[in-house]
């Protein structure tokens, strides 16, 4: 009859420890994380009331508590508006690290950059992952996270050039480009209608300087205002046949009304008095001027008869009445081509383009179209593939961990990728407090990998993993842990009064 009393009183304490179970479990409800832990009862050693081995009438001792076993089933996620809050949709624990070294996991996903830089938890614990270009486990920083700057290489442009153009009319177009510093420049091309036959001459300039080269000048487009043809004229020494001599410079923005090839030849008739040669190969050709204050040391040449000076021509030593002066052209026609810019002596030894030359890309698959079309001239797209440097503006999480930094110039790049471990036996995972687990003997030790891959769970941004603690469940277990206790309890009190019962049959 005394074991009865013991054995009621292992019953109270499983009961009571039951309940301390269930009050943690309850408590924690809404903390970030929680995984519920659950009580397992076992019974106590019996003894044989025969004294054999036989087995047979044996009574039991009581109960004790065998294990307190935490549940790691996966709890509900709930939204955030933090990018940084990250949840495990699977297996798995987040690796954090204090400032001494140590190692911890944990389900609660709850991360933010600290001062210097570092994703942290609530814990201020750094968050353990792979660093860009790293292959060892390590703090993810975003401290000294900036986008480098490109120099463009390529350009495109998307316009419509106006059939209706009169000769000489033009269109202009720019655009934003950069050097290896990253500093802006103003890419612009003066388009010029050089006559009736859809061509249109071009220039390119780089803040207002005209190109070092430009290997073709000019745009031709067919009947349909299709682009047919791509072109250059090049104007060579000019020649005299008397003992004059002259030197020949086109005029900024005109070089494309120069397209035909062949020889410009001059002849002077007297004093101020030049004329085209009737046997030119520009028969439009007229001597619109000479130089300041209408001396004989300079000509003005408009070459198509548009208006305006294509040529400017100076003249230096003796010249007579008929002597000519031959001005050679060459022409180069090609099928649509890619057109290449150069521009060198940019400020503070920068450099645009491949080698100080920049593609002007026509021909490839991403090309903007340029049409020759009887509708008003226009600009389209503007496109180049360099950028300036940035700074950074936000970050996002993928589900791969990856985190990927978005910057003031437009650009993303990783920042690094998060780790996860898991364990063989997490159920030996020693609870540290603060959501914080630490691995054991029994647990062993981690398996670390990126999410996603070897089994582990991949990773939710603006989420966050809430306790896995069912509150219908408990309370049913509480009201089972109730009823055991006060059974217990009621053993004892009809024990003693058994007891009380023995003592009186003295009397």
């Amino acid at each position: 009859m005394g074991s009865a009393l013991w054995i009621a009183i292992s019953g109270l304490n499983a009961s009571s420890k039951q309940m301390d179970v269930i009050g943690n479990n309850i408590a924690n409800a809404n903390t970030m994380g929680f995984k519920a832990g659950k009580a397992y009862f076992a019974n106590v050693l019996s003894q044989s009331l025969s004294g054999g081995a036989s087995g047979v009438m044996q009574i039991g001792q009581g109960v004790t508590v065998a294990d307190v076993a935490t549940q790691f089933s996966q709890g509900s996620l709930e939204s955030t508006t933090s990018a940084l809050d990250l949840a495990i949709d699977g297996g798995g624990f987040f690796i954090v690290r204090d400032d001494e070294g140590s190692q911890y996991y944990t389900r609660a996903g709850a991360f933010h950059i600290d001062g210097d830089g570092f994703l942290v938890d609530v814990n201020d614990y750094r968050v353990q992952g792979y660093p860009p270009a790293a292959a060892t486990l390590g703090d993810i920083n975003t401290r000294n996270a900036q986008s480098a700057p490109v120099a463009s290489t390529s350009f495109s442009v998307g316009l419509n050039l106006d059939a209706r153009t009169a000769a000489g009319g033009t269109f202009y177009s720019s655009q934003t480009v950069f050097d290896t510093l990253g500093a802006a420049h103003t890419l612009a091309v003066t388009y010029t209608k050089t006559g009736g036959d859809g061509r249109w001459g071009m220039d390119v300039t780089l803040d207002g300087r005209a190109a070092d080269s430009q290997n073709f000048t000019g745009l031709a487009f067919d009947g349909l205002g299709n682009l047919d043809k791509v072109y250059s004229s090049t104007m060579g020494a000019p020649a005299a046949s008397g003992a004059g001599t002259a030197t020949a410079d086109l005029v900024a923005g005109r070089d494309g009304q120069i397209y035909r090839g062949g020889n410009l030849v001059l002849q002077r008739d007297s004093v101020n008095s030049w004329s085209v040669h009737s046997s030119s190969d520009y028969a439009r050709a007229i001597v619109t001027g000479y130089g300041i204050n209408n001396v004989d040391d300079t000509l003005l040449i408009d070459l198509d008869g548009a208006g305006g000076a294509d040529i400017t021509v100076t003249l230096q030593h003796a010249w007579a009445d008929g002597d000519r002066l031959t001005i050679p052209f060459t022409y180069t026609e090609a099928d649509p081509a890619d057109i290449n810019v150069a521009f060198s002596g940019l400020a503070n030894g920068a450099a645009i383009g491949n080698g100080g030359t920049l593609l002007w890309d026509l021909t490839s698959a991403n090309a903007e179209t340029i049409t020759g079309y009887a509708s008003s001239s226009t600009v389209k797209a503007l496109t180049n593939d360099g950028y300036p440097s940035g700074v950074l503006r936000s970050l996002a999480v993928e589900k791969d961990g990856t985190i990927t930094g978005f910057f003031t110039n437009g650009q993303t790049a990783s920042l690094g990728q998060i780790a996860l471990g898991d364990f063989p036996n997490p159920w030996g995972l020693k609870k540290m407090g603060s959501n914080l687990f630490s691995s054991t003997l029994t647990s062993g030790q981690a398996i670390i990998n990126t999410p996603g891959a070897g089994g582990l769970g991949e990773v939710t941004s603006n989420a966050l993993e809430m306790a896995n603690t069912d509150l219908g469940t408990e309370f049913i277990t509480m009201i089972t842990a109730q009823r055991a206790y006060q059974a217990n309890a009621k053993v004892i009190t009809t024990t003693d009064a058994m007891m009380a019962e023995l003592m009186n049959i003295k009397r």
